[in-house]
């Protein structure tokens, strides 16, 4: 048992806004105080600490094949050693770091759940086993339908009922947790040269159109009733002017309704907000995606880009080999049975160039202008840079001076090309604490998460600041050094980091979705049968077992 004394308590989903408060843990879940016995309790005295919810990571790619590439590609990464101490494994990578690096980096940083946002289905082995190595944090997958054979087919034949069925036998078969979906038909279209540029484009071989696939594994979602809704990353990524098919892919989310989260749900927007027509007057559209996201039931993450190294890696092929050819850069392009591809390009972004820049300044845009009960703070790791650099998000989100003294030293293109230097917006503290904890828990629909109320787990995260003493518009460094290490993680009732330290190692749970007993199978028997014929591997033997997970955790659908 655990007694957090006098913290100073921010937790938005329970309107606590920086109030002196205890915090009572018991068998890994936050309790009332008369459940615990004070004199049994170990104590932390918070006096004039900042407590909060343990981080919840919407859209990091943390596992599986795309980030293993990316490691043999950059191998000077591995030359690159972070950690090796006593009890606790080695740690390599700077940026693309190994299994247990990722773990202790989010655990350090105050997080305690993460998301990986795109597996390749006949892949979902591999993507667990490396979860399974992923300490300190509880895990969830999302497996990619928007280029699916099966999908394209039951979207071509407007038959909801077998999409439904196929979504539900998917989730079982990867222990998945909801429905990604990657440039909706343009990885197909690439398969024989081509791309999708609008909405209404046609995929070659099924007549479907992504706004077809969009809304049709939109109405399979919200009538299967996941707790996660579609996760879209949009048509045309990295294109200028692509912010208009990221505006019209978010008003399709009024054909919808849900009163309890989102109906779509559109990732690192950053990388799908450009205006001009090409590199050259690249200019800023986030005012506009702006303007949508705050008026349809649709919530983002920024994908903010920090200047530095990275490495693109998407299921988006037709992207991916589109930046290879700008940059000159190396390029790996994997293609995934009947399901899905995917590309990894190595990058770096510099504040010296005016690109790199826009694209910075646009994540941030974002932060600004939408809605902070709609934006979730990310930087798609690794494609728009390290997570570790969530401190200065935060602190820029939450300084305009900061923002100035950046804007100083970045190329001056970013003075025309975007409004950032404009915007007088500063975030509070309640609303970082909303977009990096309660908002991202919420939009997965883990209400056990992402907040400290009773019954909720016991994730907690213990910041070495008072908030009532700090101004953090102008105190902006300190917030930065503050949010960079906390100075405890509590994962399950467990301390893992004391003193900003790692103390002690702990594997989390994976969850996944189980909506079986909501279809007949039988619907798409025949189906299955029918394509597997083209796979390599029987359909008996396609997916992952719970018994060959370290720590699964199935939620029922019903």
């Amino acid at each position: 048992m655990l007694y957090i004394k006098n913290g100073i308590v921010v937790d938005p989903k329970n309107k606590i806004k920086a109030e002196k408060m205890d915090i009572f843990i018991k068998d890994g879940k936050i309790v009332e105080e008369k459940d615990v016995k004070k004199s049994e309790c170990k104590v932390i005295d918070a006096s004039g600490k900042l407590v909060v919810a343990g981080g919840v990571e919407l859209h990091s790619h943390i596992a599986g094949s795309k980030i293993n590439t990316g490691r043999v590609m950059r191998p000077e990464e591995m030359r690159y050693v972070r950690l090796v101490a006593g009890k606790f494994r080695a740690c390599v990578g700077r940026i693309l770091m190994n299994a247990p690096a990722i773990g202790y980096e989010y655990a350090k940083m105050g997080y305690t759940t993460a998301v990986e946002p795109a597996v390749p289905p006949i892949g979902s082995p591999h993507t667990h086993e490396e979860l399974d190595s992923i300490p300190m944090l509880d895990k969830l997958a999302l497996p990619v339908f928007g280029n699916w054979h099966l999908v394209l087919k039951f979207v071509a034949e407007k038959n909801i009922e077998k999409l439904k069925a196929f979504i539900a036998w998917a989730l079982e078969r990867t222990k998945g947790f909801g429905v990604k979906v990657v440039n909706p038909g343009g990885v197909e279209a690439w398969m024989y040269g081509g791309n999708m540029k609008s909405l209404d484009d046609k995929v070659p071989g099924f007549g479907v159109t992504p706004r077809e696939i969009i809304l049709s594994l939109v109405e399979a979602n919200e009538k299967l009733k996941l707790p996660h809704s579609v996760h879209l990353h949009c048509n045309n990524l990295g294109i200028p002017g692509n912010y208009t098919t990221t505006v019209e892919s978010i008003k399709l989310a009024s054909k919808f309704s849900n009163d309890k989260r989102q109906v779509l749900h559109i990732t690192h927007v950053q990388f799908n907000a450009y205006a001009g027509d090409s590199w050259r007057n690249v200019a800023s559209g986030a005012a506009e995606i702006a303007k949508a996201v705050n008026s349809e039931n649709v919530t983002i993450d920024m994908g903010q880009a920090i200047f530095g190294p990275a490495t693109a890696m998407t299921g988006d092929a037709p992207f991916q080999f589109t930046l290879h050819k700008l940059l000159g850069a190396r390029w790996s392009n994997k293609d995934s049975e009947v399901e899905s591809g995917a590309g990894i390009v190595p990058i770096a972004y510099l504040p010296s160039n005016p690109v790199h820049t826009v694209q910075w300044a646009i994540g941030l845009e974002l932060g600004l202008l939408c809605d902070s009960n709609k934006v979730v703070i990310a930087t798609d790791y690794p494609n728009g840079g390290p997570f570790t650099e969530y401190a200065y998000v935060i602190a820029m989100l939450m300084s305009k001076k900061m923002r100035e003294n950046e804007l100083k030293r970045v190329h001056q293109y970013a003075q025309k090309a975007t409004v950032l230097p404009t915007i007088e917006t500063e975030r509070t503290l309640e609303e970082v604490i909303n977009m990096t904890r309660s908002l991202p828990a919420k939009i997965l629909g883990l209400e056990n998460k992402g907040h400290l109320g009773i019954g909720a787990d016991a994730d907690v995260a213990i910041y070495d600041m008072n908030p009532l003493e700090v101004d953090t518009s102008s105190e902006f460094e300190k917030v930065y050094k503050v949010f960079k290490t906390a100075l405890y993680t509590i994962k399950g009732g467990e301390i893992i980091v004391k003193d900003k330290e790692l103390v002690k190692e702990v594997w989390g749970r994976t969850f996944w979705i189980d909506a079986t007993k909501k279809v007949d199978p039988s619907l798409i028997k025949q189906d299955l049968e029918d394509y597997f014929k083209y796979y390599t591997v029987e359909i008996e033997n396609y997916g992952v077992d719970e018994a060959w997970m370290r720590n699964p955790q199935r939620i029922k659908v019903v």
